[in-house]
Order: C-alpha cells, then structure tokens, then sequence
C-alpha cells in the first residue's frame, strides 16, 4: 500500500458543493434580486433618477447599466449550473458555454463623485449583486477545480493551510 501523499490524488470536492442543496438557495436568491432589481429600475428606480441632479443621473445610468449587465451573467452562469444540477447538459457543455460568459470585473472600490446621491435602494441593490457575484465566482472556482497552489513544506497537502487559516481567524496559536 503506498504512503499517504505518494501517488493518491486528492478528490475534488468543487462539483460536490457547487451540486448541493446550497445552490439551490443560491439560485433562488440570485433570481429572485434579478426579478426584484429589474421590477425596481422600470418603476420606482425610473422616477427616482428624474429627479436626480444632473451628475448624478449620468452615474444613475452607468451604475444600473453595470448592475443590470452582471445580474444578467449571473443569470447565465446560475441557468448553467442548474441544467447541470438537474443532468439536462454536461459539465463539459457547462464549461463550454460557461467560457462565453465573460464576467466583468467588479469595481475594487464603489463611490466617487455623485455616488452618495443615488437612490439608496439601487446602492444596496448595487451591494448585494457585488456580494452574490463573489460567492459566484467562489462556487465557479470550486467547481472548476481552481485552488490556490500550496507551497511550502507546511501546505503538503493543503490541510495545514486551512487549519492555519481557521487558527487565525479564531486567534489561537499552538
């Protein structure tokens, strides 16, 4: 029998949690903000940029463009996760289709000028789509298979890292 760490591969449990229970809260918050945000930007979102000064309706229209735009890819990418889910499509098919959805990046930092007079609900609006595409990207990394690579002779198979990780997080030191 060979030596842990010899020649086993690790297993990868991406696909697991991408296919699990969790998604399927994922995909109903996701559609539901897509429904709530697009509600929001044909009735009320419209009247209140009218009566925004003029500055801050040109960012009005930027930033919902923007938000409108990533919501949609994340529709994309939580329709293709879902027909996989479900057996409709391959994974393969996914990740083919999946390439063709370029996620814009998000902005490292919200603000500027005029972005405290926007409506606060399309702010929060802006916030929580910026929130669900982290969590997106992380379930598409883990599905993918992408991790970080370990290095170092205490990251051998990556547990220690974790471990270190969570020690941080709680303040305790061996």
């Amino acid at each position: 029998m060979a030596e842990f760490g010899d020649t086993r591969q690790a297993v990868s449990i991406g696909p697991r949690i991408v296919a699990s229970g969790g998604f399927d809260m994922l995909y109903r918050e996701g559609m539901a903000l897509i429904e709530t945000v697009a509600a929001y930007l044909d009735a009320e979102g419209r009247a209140e940029s009218r009566i925004l000064p003029r500055e801050a309706g040109f960012l009005y229209a930027t930033e919902s463009m923007r938000l409108t735009t990533r919501l949609m890819q994340l529709a994309s990418w939580l329709l293709l996760q879902r027909a996989v889910n479900e057996g409709e499509i391959s994974r393969e098919n996914a990740r083919s289709e999946k390439e063709k959805v370029k996620f814009s990046a998000t902005p490292s930092q919200r603000g500027g000028p005029g972005y405290d007079l926007l409506p606060e609900r399309l702010r929060d609006y802006i916030d929580r789509g910026d929130r669900l595409f982290a969590r997106v990207m992380q379930l598409d990394a883990l599905e993918r298979g992408d991790v970080p690579e370990q290095t170092g002779p205490n990251n051998a198979n990556g547990i220690a890292d974790q471990l270190a990780r969570l020690k941080a997080a709680f303040n305790r030191v061996d």
